[in-house]
């Protein structure tokens, strides 16, 4: 299972971990990630989608159906 978000496409970024003396060590950024299950109205049933806590806040916002079509191009 990779650690990508099925709504906006978001991944782990990659970035330095430093010290206090300053050395740099490569580290990854990880994205909040949880499991949610969502109504969908159109076809009256429910969808479990794998998404990180910024779509969480859009779906609340705009609701299930218009975020899926914001996002749906960058689903492919």
């Amino acid at each position: 299972m990779s650690k990508v978000c099925e709504l906006t496409g978001k991944k782990a970024m990659i970035g330095n971990k430093v010290s206090h003396a300053n050395n740099k060590k490569k580290r990854r950024f990880n994205i909040n990630l949880c499991k949610k299950r969502f109504f969908f109205n159109k076809r009256k049933k429910w969808i479990t989608l794998k998404i990180c806590a910024y779509a969480v806040k859009i779906i609340n916002k705009i609701g299930i159906e218009n975020a899926l079509k914001r996002y749906k191009h960058k689903n492919g």
